[in-house]
């Protein structure tokens, strides 16, 4: 039976690529559909694919934002210097170097030749361009601004792109200093302590209780080293797996939200998220409603997703939008009371950008005070265990003299 290479996009908007046995393309294409799917592309394959052929298609493709960034900010500048959509993506394509965002810019270069616009083009490649993108770049094909849209694009995703940045590289260093910490303590467990014990064994050295203990959790380590790693990787795998479930999901973010001090920082990243998000499609011309229907779905929160729709409901209704974002009880009164201000006076886009400016200082703020906590709590842990083994190690050890002198 022939088979078919599929490219389709879930209702989550998640990219699939797979392998089909069918009669033809047409029993392909209607599978796809039952399942919900948005049909890429459905392609004849050769017979015989192999496991690491069918892994490789199910791998999904991805662009970096940092390439994204540059897009954007180029394409704008060839617009804004009066040169056509159409030359403007071939010049693109021909200079980008990551295959991926190449071959997507040349399927989208085609279909706007088609006679396709450009933000239905883009929506066909969601791995690529989000729906903020698309309906911000459709806002501006309306309006005629499509080299401001696309610069006010480039400039929103520099600040995704930075707040990312700072917090990697605030966490570098505590997350260096664990990892030599698990290995310098593993060499400990496994190589190091049973040296002595078995010293020990020999010479008929009465142990301690803390030495005996620390003997036996050096066994422990010896026989069955894979259960610690088993155990993480098992974890991550369950909340992985737990998570794809909408209730799992929104149960998950909700723990993310009650921890103590993460708690903190990952409402304030929402909150950031939301307000950056929500201006520029305010500003870009997007309606309300279609602003916090895009804005829930990208908000990375289910928490806070589950409340941005709430709220767009409350509105559609007729009540104000900070109303329902304060009875959500997720928003600060800050928030609230600047949304109400910008709802009065007209100006909600210039009011989010203060509270996204705002709240993006005050994410740096607490990354670098998490950090700056973290640093001496790990000193002091590896100082409280590298002594307790050497306390532990040096007792029989001065048993030993004692007895021989």
């Amino acid at each position: 039976m022939p088979q078919f290479v599929y490219n389709a996009v879930d209702p989550s908007g998640r990219t699939l690529r797979g392998v089909m046995e069918a009669d033809d393309e047409r029993l392909v294409l209607a599978w796809l559909h039952e399942q919900h799917y948005h049909v890429l592309s459905v392609q004849p394959g050769r017979r015989g694919f192999s496991l690491a052929s069918l892994k490789e298609l199910n791998r999904p493709k991805k662009v970096k934002l940092l390439e994204l960034v540059m897009f954007s900010r180029q394409f704008a500048t060839m617009i804004d210097a009066g040169i056509p959509i159409l030359k403007s993506l071939d010049a693109l394509e021909t200079q980008t170097k990551n295959p991926v965002l190449r071959e997507v810019i040349g399927a989208v270069r085609q279909d706007v030749k088609g006679g396709m616009s450009l933000a239905d083009a883009l929506s066909k490649h969601p791995q690529v361009f989000s729906k903020l993108y698309v309906n911000m770049v459709r806002a501006a094909e309306v309006g005629g601004i499509l080299d401001q849209i696309l610069d006010r694009l480039a400039q929103f995703l520099e600040k995704e792109l930075e707040i990312r940045q700072k917090i990697k590289s605030a966490m570098m260093y505590p997350v260096l200093v664990l990892i030599f910490s698990m290995v310098m303590l593993f060499a400990l467990f496994t190589f190091v302590l049973p040296r002595f014990k078995e010293i020990f064994a020999s010479m008929n050295v009465k142990m301690p209780a803390a030495t005996q203990f620390l003997f036996n959790l050096s066994d422990y380590a010896v026989a069955y080293w894979y259960v610690p790693p088993a155990l993480l990787v098992g974890a991550l795998v369950f909340i992985k797996q737990y998570g794809k479930n909408p209730k799992g999901r929104y149960q998950i973010d909700l723990v993310k939200l009650r921890l103590p001090i993460i708690g903190d920082l990952v409402l304030k990243m929402s909150i950031s998220r939301f307000a950056r998000t929500f201006g520029v499609l305010i500003a870009s011309g997007v309606s309300m409603m279609r602003s916090l229907e895009i804005v829930a779905e990208t908000a990375g929160n289910s928490v806070l997703a589950n409340a941005i729709d709430l709220a767009r409901n409350s509105v559609r209704e007729g009540q104000k939008l900070s109303t329902p974002l304060g009875a959500s009880g997720l928003f600060p009164t800050m928030v609230t009371h600047m949304i109400d201000v910008g709802e009065e006076t007209g100006r909600l886009s210039d009011m989010l950008v203060k509270v996204s400016d705002f709240y993006e200082k005050e994410v740096d703020a607490t990354v670098k005070g998490l950090t700056s906590m973290i640093e001496p709590m790990l000193i002091i842990f590896l100082g409280v265990v590298v002594g307790f083994i050497a306390i532990s190690v040096m007792t029989p050890i001065f048993t030993l003299v004692s007895n021989i002198n």
